[in-house]
């Protein structure tokens, strides 16, 4: 069954992937394994009671396993519990690509799609810093996802998310007409594109030691930076400044991690643009994790607030 498929206190079996496997202990001192189960179509977590040592070593992240259970709901959140694991049998399903989530649409029409709009960014400086850095690392973007958790979490989801933004700007751009198109397709283009740097990759994706101690807006900037100098352009040119501003504000707030607030309006923009696409692909992969009438569980990026999922016959 899918995870998606499953309702509320109905027992299942099936073949998923296991995503995190994380050993704790609970107040009494007993340990457990806490895990989340993936397939194609969502992500469910679930706690295996009582663990021993064995099971610690032969439940690992990255492995499929064949599991039976009940979903149930606590606090709110979709879970899957009296778990029963084993390891699939020879014939049975074992690759974990098959119960990765994907992109809803193909990379390669998410590839086209960008080479497509590069060619739009009508500042030759843009340009050649974007072409530059795409070159440099297209196998990564073209894999990865957008993070570890929370937003566009899957292979190719960084791609993916890229190319919303983009959509998203080239409209909002045609209504908004004072704005400088090619600078927000630069901008978007390269916000995230360190998140090459940040994380392992779309496998078992954990943050890389950069990735914990500088993070990717520090990273893309030490990128860019390295680009002007190997192609000879000046650093203080304002059209160079204005896109190192529009990068490095990305994330709205200080505390948030950017250096600098939004200073321009293309700035903002993106700024907002990236919290809307981060914040509906939130939203909908977690109302697919439930069923009409219930509640998600606390999106903890989004104020920890839940979501209901409306009937569709009121």
């Amino acid at each position: 069954m899918k995870i998606s498929q499953m309702k509320k206190d109905e027992l299942f079996e099936g073949f998923y992937l296991i995503k995190s496997a994380e050993l704790r202990k609970t107040r009494a001192g007993k340990d457990y394994l806490a895990f989340t189960f993936q397939d194609d179509s969502g992500e469910i977590s679930g706690n295996l009671w009582d663990a021993q040592p064995y099971n610690v070593e032969e439940f690992t992240a990255g492995k499929v396993v064949f599991m039976k259970g009940r979903r149930e709901v606590y606090n709110g959140t979709p879970q899957v519990n009296q778990i029963s694991l084993r390891h699939p049998k020879e014939g049975e399903p074992n690759d974990p690509k098959d119960f990765k989530e994907k992109p809803p649409v193909d990379v390669k029409e998410i590839r086209d799609y960008l080479e497509q709009m590069l060619f739009k960014i009508e500042n030759a400086t843009w340009q050649r810093i974007v072409r530059a850095l795409y070159r440099k690392y297209s196998h990564e973007f073209f894999t990865y996802p957008a993070a570890k958790t929370n937003h566009h979490a899957f292979e190719v989801g960084l791609a993916y998310h890229t190319a919303t933004m983009v959509r998203l700007a080239d409209s909002i751009g045609d209504i908004y007409q004072e704005l400088d198109k090619s600078l927000l397709f630069a901008g978007i283009m390269l916000h995230d594109l360190a998140k090459v740097l940040e994380l392992t990759g779309p496998d078992n994706t954990e943050y890389t030691v950069r990735g914990n101690l500088i993070g990717h807006i520090a990273l893309i900037d030490e990128e860019i930076t390295k680009v002007l100098a190997e192609l000879n352009i000046d650093d203080s040119k304002e059209d160079v400044i204005v896109l190192r501003h529009v990068i490095l504000s990305h994330h709205g707030l200080l505390e948030y991690g950017s250096p600098v607030r939004p200073r321009i309006m293309e700035a903002e923009v993106i700024h907002m643009i990236d919290n809307l696409d981060a914040e509906m692909m939130m939203m909908t992969s977690a109302l697919s994790r439930v069923s009409e009438g219930e509640m998600t569980g606390r999106i903890f990026a989004m104020d920890n607030r839940s979501f209901y999922k409306p009937k569709t016959n009121h």
